[in-house]
C-alpha cells in the first residue's frame, strides 16, 4: 500500500517500505530538491558531531515567502527510525498537494484549498549519527552514539559488538541471583522471574564491555550510560541540569543538534504547528506536561481535541495529556522536552505522536495512565509479543541465543532481543499503511492554519479628498496569533498596515501609513468549546474582520500591504483618481 503520487512514485527510494540510512534518506532528499525546485528548498541547518548534515526540506510555492508553517521532526531518539519514515511521507504528501489531484482525491478539498497555502518544514532525521548506529549495529542508542561528560570514571556498560558478527543487542548469564527467566513456551524470549519459577535464572546485560571494571563489580546498565544526552532533554523549556533531569545536556541547546532546531524555530515565527515523530505505543502526547489540563488555556484545549479526533478517525490513536497520562513518574515533570517547548515558548499547537500502536494489536487492555503499558507487559503479553514476531514480523524481534566466551565475565550466550523491526518500530508490512494515515492527519491540521485576506477595498472622492476603505478579514480556522498560549509572547506581533503611495498621491496624515490592526480570531472553535453548546448558537460579533480607513489627496498609485511576522505579508495595488483612467 502507497499513497504516493504518480509522479512522485519514480523518485521514491523505499521509505516507506523499510528504514533508510542517511546516504539513502539524503538521497531522496535531494531527488526532489532536483526535480521540483519551484516548490521544494533543501538545507543544511548545521552538522552532527560526526559530520552528517542535519537536512531540513521546506514544500510550498515560493518557499522563501513568509507565511503559515507547520514544522514536522523526526528519529530525535536515535532507535524511533519510523519517526523519519512518516516524516518524509508527510514531505511527499505535500508536495502532491500542488501536483493534479489523484481521483479518486482521498483529499477533501477544503482541505486541499488551505493546506496548499502552507508551508512544511521537514527535518527527517534529527539524530543522523544515532540512527546511523542502531541501523549498523542494533546497538541501544537514546539519541546519540556519543559520551562528552568530564565525569566518566565510574565503571559502566559499553556498548560492543564482541564477536564480530555485526550486531551489539545482548548478553546473558547463568546466575542462581538473576531476575530473568526463559519463557516457558518461548526459549528465546527472557521475562521477568516470579517466586513460582524454577530456573535456570539469568542476568541480562548489554553486549559490551565494562570499562573501568574492577574485575568482579558489575555495574547497572544505564539507558544513557555511554551515550549521552538525551536530546528530548536539551530544549530550553523548565531546563534542570543532570541534578535534577537526567540526559539533560551541560546547558539548554548544548547538543549540535538540539541548537540547530531551536535557531531555526527562533528564525521562524510563523510556525503555527509542530510534530514531533517517536515511537512506539499508538498514541499522541500533548502538552501542558508541568499542569493538570484545568490549568492550561481552554480554548487550546478544544484545537487539541480537534487534532485528537482526526487522529482516531483517521489513525486510530488517542491522544492523551503528557502531565496526567504520561509521567513516568506521577508529577515528576520531564523536562527540557521538545513539544512542550514549541508549545509554551515557541506558540505552536504541537503534540509528540508515538508511532506502532504493538499494545492494540497485542490486545491489551488499556491501563489508567498510558504510559503504564510500557512497564505493565505481563508474561502472557510477551509470549502474544513472541508469536506475532513468528506469524507476521519473520521473527526479526527475538533471536536464539548462542554460546560466547566473554573476555570478562567468561561464559555467556549472546542474542536475545532486536526491537529495531517490529517493537520499537512497526514491522515493515506495516509501515507503508502508517505513513499513509499519519500523513493524511498531518494534512487535516495544517488546513487549520490562519489566512488573512483583504477581502474588499474600495475608494470614493469625498469632497477634494480621496478616502480609501479596506475590510481585512482571517478566513482561517486558527486565529492569527496561532494557539492562545502565544498571545503574549513578543513574535507573535498583531498585522499591521502599511500604505505606500508613489506618483502625486499622499496620505492626508502621515501617522496612517503604518498602522496596527491587531490579532483577528479564526473560525475555528476546536471541539467541544463552551461556545458551541446546543442551547445558545450564537457567532462571536466582528473578531475576524477590521475595516480601516485612509484619506489621500492627489492621483497615483498605492501598494497596502498586510501582515505580521506571524502570518506573513500579502499586498495590494490600487490605482486612484486619474491614474486609474
Amino acid at each position: 500500500m502507497s499513497a504516493a503520487h504518480p509522479d512522485l512514485e519514480p523518485l521514491a527510494v523505499g521509505f516507506r517500505e523499510r528504514y533508510l540510512h542517511y546516504d539513502e534518506l539524503t538521497e531522496q532528499l535531494k531527488s526532489w530538491a532536483d526535480a521540483f525546485p519551484d516548490l521544494v528548498r533543501l538545507e543544511s541547518i548545521g552538522k552532527s558531531r560526526e559530520g552528517r548534515e542535519l537536512w531540513l526540506l521546506t514544500v510550498g510555492p515560493d518557499p522563501d515567502q513568509v507565511r503559515p508553517a507547520i514544522w514536522i521532526d523526526g528519529n530525535m531518539h536515535a532507535g524511533e527510525l519510523a519517526g523519519s519514515s512518516v516524516a518524509l511521507a508527510i514531505a511527499e504528501e505535500a508536495l502532491a498537494l500542488h501536483l493534479s489531484p489523484l481521483d479518486p482525491d482521498p483529499l477533501p478539498g477544503a482541505v486541499r484549498r488551505a493546506a496548499q497555502q502552507v508551508l512544511f518544514h521537514v527535518l527527517p532525521r534529527m539524530s543522523p549519527d544515532g540512527a546511523e548506529a542502531v541501523l549498523d549495529t542494533g546497538r541501544f542508542v537514546r539519541s546519540v552514539p556519543r559520551d562528552e561528560r568530564p565525569d566518566r570514571n565510574r565503571p559502566r556498560w559499553v556498548a560492543a559488538d564482541v564477536d564480530g558478527d555485526g550486531e551489539a543487542l545482548a548478553m546473558r548469564q547463568l546466575d542462581p541471583t538473576g531476575e530473568w527467566v526463559a519463557h516457558p513456551e518461548h526459549p528465546d524470549v527472557m521475562v521477568a522471574r516470579t517466586v513460582e519459577d524454577e530456573g535456570p535464572f539469568y542476568k541480562v546485560y548489554p553486549e559490551g564491555h565494562v570499562e573501568h571494571w574492577d574485575g568482579h563489580t558489575i555495574p547497572d546498565a544505564d539507558f544513557l550510560g555511554d551515550n549521552h544526552p538525551d536530546l528530548n532533554r536539551n530544549f530550553p523549556w523548565e531546563w534542570r541540569g543532570e541534578h535534577g533531569q537526567q540526559g539533560a545536556g551541560s546547558h539548554p541547546g548544548s547538543e549540535p543538534e538540539a541548537a540547530a532546531v531551536i535557531e531555526q524555530a527562533a528564525r521562524r515565527p510563523n510556525l503555527f504547528a509542530w510534530l514531533n515523530l517517536h515511537t512506539f505505543g499508538g498514541v499522541l502526547i500533548r502538552p501542558p506536561g508541568n499542569q493538570p489540563d484545568g490549568e492550561m488555556n481552554q480554548r487550546d484545549l478544544a484545537f487539541y481535541r480537534q487534532v485528537e479526533h482526526w487522529a482516531e478517525e483517521l489513525t486510530g490513536y488517542p491522544m492523551v495529556s503528557g502531565y496526567d497520562e504520561f509521567l513516568y513518574r506521577p508529577n515528576e515533570v520531564v523536562r527540557g522536552a521538545l513539544a512542550e517547548w514549541a508549545y509554551a515558548e515557541r506558540g505552536c499547537l504541537a503534540w509528540v505522536t508515538e508511532l506502532w500502536d504493538i499494545f492494540a494489536r497485542l490486545e491489551m487492555e488499556r491501563p489508567k495512565r498510558f504510559v503504564d503499558y510500557y512497564a505493565r507487559m505481563t508474561r502472557r503479553d510477551i509470549g502474544r509479543l513472541a508469536e506475532w514476531d513468528r506469524a507476521e514480523n519473520a521473527g526479526r524481534i527475538f533471536h536464539a541465543w548462542r554460546p560466547f566466551r566473554h573476555p570478562q565475565l567468561g561464559q555467556v550466550e549472546l542474542g536475545g532481543l532486536d526491537g529495531r523491526v517490529g517493537l520499537q518500530n512497526p514491522s515493515y508490512e506495516a509501515l507503508p499503511g502508517i505513513c499513509d494515515r499519519h500523513a493524511q492527519h498531518l494534512l487535516r491540521v495544517a488546513a487549520m492554519a490562519p489566512r488573512v485576506v483583504v477581502a474588499d477595498i474600495q475608494h470614493e472622492r469625498v469632497g477634494d479628498a480621496t478616502v480609501l476603505t479596506a475590510v481585512i478579514e482571517n478566513r482561517g480556522y486558527l486565529p492569527t496569533h496561532g494557539v492562545h498560549a502565544a498571545k503574549d509572547h513578543p513574535f507573535a506581533e498583531p498585522l499591521w498596515a502599511d500604505v505606500i503611495c508613489e506618483d502625486g498621491l499622499t496620505l492626508a496624515h502621515d501617522d496612517e501609513a503604518h498602522r496596527e490592526v491587531g490579532h483577528l480570531e479564526g473560525w475555528g472553535r476546536g471541539r467541544f468549546d463552551s461556545s458551541q453548546a446546543i442551547f445558545f448558537q450564537r457567532s462571536e460579533g466582528s473578531v475576524s474582520r477590521r475595516k480601516l480607513r485612509w484619506t489621500l489627496h492627489g492621483s497615483g498609485a498605492l501598494t497596502l500591504v498586510i501582515g505580521g511576522c506571524r502570518t506573513g505579508w500579502i499586498e495590494q495595488r490600487v490605482t486612484i483618481g486619474e491614474a486609474a483612467t
